[in-house]
This record gives structure tokens, C-alpha cells and sequence, in this order.
């Protein structure tokens, strides 16, 4: 049966959030976000209700306020635990108060405590934070509006109170969300996509810098919103001068002027050509439950474990020879194919697609954790650089551990993240890829593999190194980077510094700054020209985001810390977020109506706002049903997870049978299956083609090829040039196959198609271009010698 939860009259009617009103505005790369959630208590006692919503990874959540009826409450930024006794007090006071905390666990989860909501009385609560805007392969910037949030899954033989699941259907969840956004560049926007339906993008200046778009009526709350902001020349670098706070102390933080310095280096396409015959490429594929959901939205509803089985057949075909690789999956425990990374070869290959196809979503929970230790356990090889590929559709509860392992070990890898679906948690896949490699995130009707494939691209460009940063300032002023140094740079990948400058210029001075780097043996430099004049309409977004970078790096150096002497990172950290207005792991925002003469008399009723899925969690002597509400109309799918103290954040205990809890998990297996995912449908004839290939590159000529082709044997034999070989023409002809059919596919197969040209290039074949000629023939095309590499 299903448990109703929400806002709970007496007769077991709930009372629905009412409305929630989402404003974006987006400077270049950064995001400011004000969301407003409108409740109403239409019981006949007063409430404490208790929220729990994701916001992005890097958020710098600035203001908070609620306003009860003529009534505004703005909150502070104070010490964790004096936070929560305070709220604590309000409420044994009969007092209103208001407490939102973000997870000691994960830097995206936050709780929002409502307390004594008078019956009959409205509230309205707004939240603001400022983000910034992650780029992807192509070059643009995307924006998440969360609308599911997936289970935090926590290592088994975690302590902690239990937690239960109920739903409610999506269909169901009764109150409106709003949002719109509004964006503005130095450059033209050039256009922005949504997996969502939007209203006509609305030029607001000629110059087609700034703009407006809305979410169109009638969204349903199945779904992310996904925003693509795309712009012109995005490889010009930027700077932002943001002048201080008025009111702040001259020489701190707040009270001095702050730069935003966006670098975006294009490497020489001659360079990004070539690609290195080198490398250790580990791929960690999720195994959970959840990877038996279908990958998006079509009708053909194809799993995320079969998507994820085919990318690795694309990217197992693409590596070059003379690498090394292993597969590593995990769940509640992970598995390797090999004891340690061997040689690629034929042999290895064939071994490891041999795994690959007996891959499915049965190894329980999503605990990453330990397979990235045993994988940093193992020594690199002598100068064959390590890339790590993770993939994974879901959250786990100890994002900050798994974040910090990966930043430890960034000196000798890089990691490219990937998530899959909705709610793959944005911080982690972030988080994992920000020191020096590459996100992506595959939801909606996106395909997994030519995403993938742009990384592996990536992966094989050469290494940059002598990575510098230099800045040359009128001598009045000096300047304090608040950024970590920049260790790695790659095509397509973004980088923003956090400067601090101090003193006194003039309006008219400039500053510049100068990225320095070797490439393939080639040294480069990038120069930024600014003017040290503050821009005009910026609030304090830079200040906020500088202040996040600075509180983000003494947390990790806090972390780093334990069990030695405290150097008082955790005082600076309270000091400079109650400084800046922004959270952080040891601090809290509370608002306290202590205006209100009228003491809330009668015990307070526990209850949580209407959403698509809500965690119920025994709090010491208090009951608490939470949901997961977003600022942004969150729904939450999936499994158990714990929480920890006073706040909604407890650990979980021993999880054999967290399968990311869907009903659907409590099924046999193969009914699970069935039910997931209908049957699938034939294998498509690209990959079909692909998984045919060799490892050195060629194909064979044999029956399973010419039926991919489409064509029987005696026609691909009958033309045969004589003085071909069998393998040169199979492997004409299959590149011919790939440019003639398959063009809208090149991202996904244009890396083996340049290692099939390779090696025919090495053959030294005397028949090419009559192989060529023959083959355009017999399969229809006209795809020129060039075209193919030969």
C-alpha cells in the first residue's frame, strides 16, 4: 500500500506546497539563483516541517529569509552547533524559527527546518545562492535545476538511526513551479537548450549579449531542468572587477575589490590531431540496482547498463595499441577483470569484452569508495600516463571522502566523470573531474557514447605541463590568489581564478594577467589585458564565489588535519562564512521571530511538504517525515540513507538491501528486469560493425562482416581488387560503411576509424585507391580516399 506523506490534515488530507517561483540570472559563467517556496499550514495545530533539498556541488548559498504573514525574518550566518541551540530555544519559547544546514557529508544535500507555523498561517521562505556554471565538450554551460535527488547511499557498517522510504507519484505532487532565467555576456548568446520545453528565447539588445527564456506551461516534475547556455567566441578569456563591500572592513575579503579571471585556451588543431599512443585507462562502471532504469525518455527505454555495455565496447575498440587498460565495476563490492592493468592487445581485449558482455546491475548499493583505493594502490607504469573513467547514475553519502581521495591522487591521473540520468549527483561527478579532467552528464534523450567518446578524446591529447600563472599590476596594488594553482589544462576545459587585490588605482589603470604552458614540447602563452575599474551591477557574486573557493580549500585542509594538532582552519572557516554571508560544512543559517508576542502554544506537529518521494527519520525522541523538497521542486526516488545529529543529517547503518529501494528492487532478479526495461531491440548495425574490429586497428574478412555490411560473401569477394589483401579491403570497406552510412554517428566511432587508418597506412598496400573506388561501388557511396585518413 502507499503511504501518503506531506502536510497531513486530521482526516489525512495533504496540504500541498502551494507554489514555487525559481529566478535565474546568469552572468557569463557564473549563476545567481533566487528561489521562493510558498506554504500554508491549513491544520488546526502548529508545525515544525522539516525539508531536504540538493543544490549544486559548488554553491555559495548567500541569504536566507521566511516572511509569516506582514512578518520578515532574515537570517544569520553562525557557528553550527550555536545555530542549532538556538533554534532549539526559539522553539521551547514558542517562538517561529527557521534552520537551514548543509550535510557534513555531502556538499549539496542542505535541510531546511520550518518551526512553529501557526495553524491557518501562510509562510514564504526564499533562498538565494550563486553557482558556477560547469562547461561541457562542446562548449557549453550547463545549468541543473535538480528535480529528483537519488538516495545517498552509505558504506555498509555505518551507525545510525533508520530510515524508511514512501512515495507519492509525481502526477500527484500538486503544487507549480515557475522559473525563469535571464542571461547576459560580453559575447553574443548564441543560443540555449533545455531538455525541457522552453518559451522562444527574447533578445533584450540588439547585440543579442542579453536575453530572457521561460519554462513553458504545463512541466511535469519527471525531470531535471537542464539549461545550455551556448555563446560566441567562448574561448575568449574574460575578467570581472567586482568592487567590495561598503560596509566591510578595508583589507579583508569582503571590503576589497575582487577579480574574476576566466581562461578557456584553444590549442593548435595541428596538435589536437594527433594523439598519443601512450596511457593506463581504468574505467569504473556502477553496477547498482538503479542501472536497470531505463537511460531516458524514448520508447525503446534502453538500460543504463546497456548503454554503459556498449560505450565500453566503442571505447575498448578506440584505445591505441601499446596502452594499457582494466575495468573495474562496483556496487555494495566491486570486481576487476584483471589482477592489475595489462597490455592492450587482441588477447586482453577479446577477455575483456567477454566481462563486459556479461556485465548487469546486480552488485546492490553505490559505494565507489573502495575500488578508487585499490585503483590508487596500484603503481603507475613508467610514462604511461593513468586516466581514470567513472561512471555512475547515482549519489553516495560520503561524497566529500570520495572527493577528497580523488584530489589527493590528482597528481599522478586524470579523471574523467560521467553521470548518467537523473539525479546523478552533480558535486560528485564535478567534484571528481575538477582537478584536471572532465565531466559530463548524460540525462534526457542524450547518448551516452558520443559524449564518452569526446573524453577519450581528451584523454589522448597530449599532456600540458610548466603550468603558470603571472599577474603585473600598477605597484600600488597587490594581489592574492584565492584560487588552488591550476596543475593540468586540456582542449574544452575551463578554468576560473579568485584574486583578492589590494590598494589603491586609478579608474583608468589595468591590469594583466599571463597563463604560461608547454604543449607537445611547444611552449604558449595566453594574455589577458583588464581594467582594474569594478563593473557596475555585480552585487557581491564574485566576492560570494571567492569566498566559497577560499572556504572550500580550508575545509579540505581542515579534513586533512584530523587526528593532528588543530591549526584553527575550523575558526577561520566560521570566521570568514559569517564574514561573507555564505555557507559552509561548520555553519548554519537561523532566523528567529522574536517579534512575535504570541507564544505558539500546544506541541508541535511533525510534518513534511507534498513531494514525489520523502524520507521518514527518528530523531532521538522526535519524529521527523522529510522530504526532499527543492527550492526547485525536488522529487526524491530511491533508497534508504541515515542522518546524523540534531539536523537531518544522520549515517546509515548496515544497507544489504538498498538496491536504491524502488519496488521494482524487491522483485527476482529477472522479473526486475522485465519490469525496468522492455525487451531490447536488435543490436544496432554501427556497433555491430565496431565490435568486429581488431584491436590492432583492422577487420577481418568473414561472413559476420559482410552481413554488417549488408552484402553476402560471393558479392564482397567478386569485388575484391586481385592484389588486395583480404584484410586491406575488409577494412576499406568498413571505412567506407562508417563515412557513407553512419556521419551522424562520427563522434562515436572516429577514433577507432583513425587507428583503422593508421594501420592501413602501415600495410603500405599498393591498391588503395582502386580498393576505394571498388568498394564505393559495391556498397553505393563516394566517399573520397581523403576522407578516410589515406
Amino acid at each position: 500500500m502507499m503511504n501518503r506523506c506531506g502536510l497531513l490534515t486530521v482526516q489525512k488530507i495533504p496540504v500541498p506546497l502551494k507554489s514555487i517561483e525559481v529566478e535565474l540570472e546568469v552572468r557569463d559563467h557564473v549563476a545567481t539563483v533566487v528561489s521562493t517556496l510558498n506554504y500554508e499550514n491549513k491544520e488546526d495545530k502548529p508545525l515544525e516541517a522539516v525539508f531536504v533539498f540538493p543544490l549544486p556541488g559548488d554553491a555559495a548559498v548567500c541569504h536566507f529569509s521566511a516572511q509569516i504573514g506582514q512578518t520578515q525574518i532574515v537570517a544569520e550566518v553562525k557557528e553550527k552547533q550555536e545555530a542549532r541551540e538556538e533554534y532549539d530555544d526559539a522553539l521551547s519559547s514558542g517562538q517561529q524559527a527557521f534552520l537551514l544546514e548543509e550535510s557534513d557529508e555531502s556538499p549539496d544535500i542542505f535541510s531546511l527546518s520550518v518551526g512553529s507555523l501557526p495553524p491557518g498561517e501562510s509562510a514564504s521562505i526564499r533562498l538565494e545562492y550563486v553557482t558556477e556554471l560547469a562547461v561541457q565538450a562542446d562548449d557549453g554551460l550547463r545549468f541543473c535545476l535538480p528535480a529528483v535527488l537519488n538516495p545517498r547511499y552509505q558504506p555498509q557498517g555505518s551507525e545510525g538511526a533508520g530510515v524508511q522510504v514512501t512515495s507519492v507519484p509525481a502526477s500527484l505532487v500538486p503544487y507549480s513551479l515557475s522559473f525563469s532565467a535571464r542571461v547576459s555576456s560580453p559575447r553574443p548568446i548564441s543560443k540555449v537548450e533545455s531538455n525541457c520545453s522552453l518559451d522562444p528565447l527574447q533578445y533584450l539588445n540588439t547585440d543579442q549579449t542579453q536575453a530572457t527564456v521561460k519554462l513553458a506551461a504545463g512541466h511535469k516534475f519527471d525531470r531535471d531542468v537542464e539549461l545550455l547556455i551556448y555563446y560566441k567566441d567562448a574561448h575568449q578569456p574574460t575578467a570581472v572587477v567586482e568592487a567590495g563591500q561598503a560596509s566591510a572592513e578595508p583589507g579583508s575579503l569582503m571590503g576589497d575589490p575582487v577579480v574574476m579571471v576566466s581562461l578557456y585556451p584553444e590549442f593548435p588543431q595541428s596538435v589536437m590531431s594527433s594523439t598519443a599512443s601512450c596511457g593506463e585507462f581504468v574505467f569504473v562502471v556502477d553496477r547498482s540496482g538503479s542501472m536497470d532504469c531505463a537511460t531516458n525518455y524514448s520508447e525503446q527505454q534502453e538500460s543504463r547498463m546497456s548503454s554503459a555495455r556498449d560505450t565500453l565496447l566503442l571505447l575498448l575498440k578506440s584505445l591505441p595499441m601499446g596502452c594499457y587498460f582494466n575495468i573495474y565495476s562496483f556496487g555494495s563490492r566491486y570486481e576487476h577483470i584483471f589482477l592489475k592493468s595489462v597490455e592492450y592487445s587482441q588477447q586482453t581485449m577479446e577477455e575483456a569484452l567477454k566481462k563486459v558482455g556479461q556485465m548487469e546491475a546486480n552488485l546492490g548499493g553505490t559505494e565507489i569508495l573502495q575500488p578508487l583505493k585499490h585503483i590508487y594502490s596500484q603503481p603507475c607504469f613508467p610514462n604511461q600516463p593513468r586516466q581514470l573513467f567513472v561512471f555512475t547514475d547515482g549519489e553516495v553519502g560520503n561524497t566529500k571522502e570520495v572527493i577528497d581521495l580523488v584530489k589527493k591522487n590528482s597528481g599522478s591521473h586524470r579523471c574523467f566523470s560521467f553521470g548518467i540520468g537523473e539525479g546523478a549527483s552533480s558535486p560528485l561527478i564535478n567534484g571528481m573531474a575538477k582537478e584536471g579532467g572532465h565531466a559530463q552528464f548524460i540525462t534526457g534523450t542524450d547518448r551516452m557514447q558520443p559524449k564518452v567518446m569526446q573524453s577519450l578524446r581528451f584523454a589522448l591529447q597530449p599532456a600540458v605541463v610548466d603550468i603558470s600563472v603571472t599577474w603585473d599590476l600598477p605597484k600600488e596594488v597587490s594581489v592574492t590568489v584565492l584560487s588552488p594553482p591550476i596543475t593540468t589544462l586540456f582542449q574544452g576545459q575551463r578554468s576560473l581564478i579568485y584574486a583578492q587585490l589590494t590598494g589603491q588605482s586609478s579608474e583608468a589603470a589595468e591590469g594583466c594577467v599571463t597563463l604560461k604552458y608547454s604543449l607537445a614540447g611547444h611552449p604558449s602563452e595566453n594574455q589577458l589585458h583588464f581594467s582594474l575599474r569594478p563593473a557596475e551591477d555585480t552585487g557581491l557574486t564574485v566576492h560570494r564565489l571567492s569566498a566559497r573557493t577560499l572556504i572550500r580549500s580550508l575545509e579540505m585542509e581542515e579534513r586533512d588535519r584530523r587526528g593532528q594538532q588543530d591549526g584553527g582552519v575550523k575558526e577561520k572557516v566560521v570566521q570568514l562564512s559569517v564574514q561573507s554571508g555564505v555557507s559552509s560544512s561548520f555553519t548554519a543559517f537561523i532566523a528567529v521571530n522574536k517579534g512575535n508576542s504570541e507564544v505558539i502554544q500546544g506541541p508541535l506537529v511533525h510534518r513534511n511538504i507534498s513531494t514525489a518521494r520523502a524520507y521518514t527519520i527518528l530523531n532521538g525522541s522526535r519524529q521527523r517525515t522529510i522530504p526532499s523538497l527543492a527550492p526547485l521542486g525536488c522529487a526524491l526516488r530511491g533508497a534508504p540513507s541515515k542522518c546524523k545529529s540534531k539536523g537531518f543529517f544522520m549515517k546509515k547503518e548496515k544497507q544489504k538491501v538498498m538496491e536504491n529501494a524502488d519496488p521494482r528492487r524487491m522483485m527476482p532478479d529477472k522479473a526486475r528486469r522485465k519490469s525496468a526495461v522492455p525487451e531490447q531491440p536488435p543490436r544496432d548495425p554501427l556497433l555491430q560493425l565496431v565490435s568486429l574490429q581488431e584491436a590492432s586497428g583492422c577487420w577481418l574478412l568473414d561472413p559476420a562482416l559482410t552481413a554488417a555490411l549488408g552484402k553476402t560473401n560471393e558479392e564482397v569477394e567478386k569485388s575484391k581488387p586481385e592484389k588486395a589483401s583480404s584484410e586491406v579491403w575488409a577494412t576499406i570497406l568498413a571505412l567506407i560503411w562508417l563515412h557513407g552510412f553512419k556521419m551522424d554517428a562520427k563522434d562515436e566511432w572516429e577514433l577507432l576509424a583513425m587507428k583503422a587508418a593508421s594501420w592501413l597506412r602501415a600495410q603500405n598496400a599498393p591498391c588503395v585507391s582502386e580498393c576505394v573506388d571498388a568498394g564505393n561501388v559495391l556498397l553505393g557511396c563516394s566517399v573520397k580516399k581523403e576522407a578516410l585518413g589515406l
